[in-house]
Protein backbone atom coordinates (compact mmCIF):
# COMPACT_ATOMS: atom_id res chain seq x y z
CA UNK A 1 0.00 0.00 0.00
CA UNK A 2 1.35 3.40 -0.97
CA UNK A 3 1.35 6.44 1.29
CA UNK A 4 -0.69 8.40 -1.26
CA UNK A 5 -3.47 5.83 -0.89
CA UNK A 6 -3.59 6.39 2.87
CA UNK A 7 -3.59 10.19 2.78
CA UNK A 8 -6.54 11.84 1.06
CA UNK A 9 -5.22 15.38 1.42
CA UNK A 10 -2.27 17.18 2.95
CA UNK A 11 -2.95 20.44 4.77
CA UNK A 12 -0.77 22.54 7.03
CA UNK A 13 -2.56 23.39 10.26
CA UNK A 14 -3.01 27.13 10.87
CA UNK A 15 -4.49 29.08 13.74
CA UNK A 16 -7.32 31.57 13.19
CA UNK A 17 -4.81 34.36 13.73
CA UNK A 18 -2.49 32.95 11.04
CA UNK A 19 -5.40 32.54 8.63
CA UNK A 20 -6.37 36.20 9.09
CA UNK A 21 -2.76 37.27 8.55
CA UNK A 22 -2.53 35.16 5.37
CA UNK A 23 -5.46 37.13 3.96
CA UNK A 24 -3.46 40.35 4.51
CA UNK A 25 -0.45 38.88 2.71
CA UNK A 26 -2.04 38.19 -0.68
CA UNK A 27 0.26 40.85 -2.10
CA UNK A 28 3.90 41.49 -1.11
CA UNK A 29 4.25 43.53 2.09
CA UNK A 30 7.47 44.80 3.66
CA UNK A 31 8.19 42.86 6.85
CA UNK A 32 9.14 46.10 8.65
CA UNK A 33 5.64 47.52 7.99
CA UNK A 34 4.03 44.82 10.13
CA UNK A 35 3.77 45.27 13.87
CA UNK A 36 6.09 43.26 16.10
CA UNK A 37 3.50 40.60 16.95
CA UNK A 38 2.67 40.01 13.27
CA UNK A 39 6.39 39.83 12.43
CA UNK A 40 6.80 36.95 14.91
CA UNK A 41 3.74 35.21 13.42
CA UNK A 42 5.12 35.68 9.89
CA UNK A 43 8.49 34.19 10.90
CA UNK A 44 6.65 31.09 12.19
CA UNK A 45 4.62 30.91 8.97
CA UNK A 46 7.83 31.13 6.92
CA UNK A 47 9.07 28.03 8.75
CA UNK A 48 5.75 26.32 7.97
CA UNK A 49 6.19 27.30 4.27
CA UNK A 50 2.94 29.25 4.29
CA UNK A 51 4.73 32.53 3.53
CA UNK A 52 7.68 33.34 1.27
CA UNK A 53 10.31 35.93 2.21
CA UNK A 54 11.69 37.95 -0.70
CA UNK A 55 15.00 39.76 -0.28
CA UNK A 56 17.57 40.10 2.50
CA UNK A 57 18.18 43.76 3.45
CA UNK A 58 14.56 44.97 3.60
CA UNK A 59 12.60 41.76 3.00
CA UNK A 60 9.08 41.54 1.70
CA UNK A 61 6.72 38.69 2.53
CA UNK A 62 3.87 37.20 0.55
CA UNK A 63 1.54 34.25 1.14
CA UNK A 64 2.29 31.11 -0.86
CA UNK A 65 -0.38 29.98 -3.26
CA UNK A 66 -2.57 27.34 -1.69
CA UNK A 67 -4.25 24.81 -3.97
CA UNK A 68 -8.05 24.76 -3.78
Amino acid sequence: MKLNELIDSFEIWTTNEEAALLKKLKYPVKLAQLNEHDQVRVQAMIRKSLVTKIGHKDPMVVANERPN
